[in-house]
């Protein structure tokens, strides 16, 4: 699989990130929480791991920071 499998959109302005997987939309993250559910519900191993994982591409912001105005 070429690039990253998993990606996070910056922050929107109601406080969520846009979550790619595997090249279709799985919804909006609020929290770390709704990340690891969207990997989990993938089939991800460990989602927990790979919340922290190089394979995730976090666009704009800060990994890990759900405020659009932080």
């Amino acid at each position: 699989m070429a690039g990253h499998p998993v990606v996070v959109y910056p922050p929107n302005d109601s406080g969520g990130r846009r979550v790619r997987i595997d090249a279709i939309i799985s919804g909006t993250a609020y929290s770390d929480r709704d990340l690891v559910e969207f990997l989990r519900r993938a089939g991800a191993q460990e989602p927990e791991a790979l919340a922290d994982s190089p394979l995730i591409e976090w666009r704009g912001g800060h990994p890990h920071d759900y405020d659009a105005h932080g």
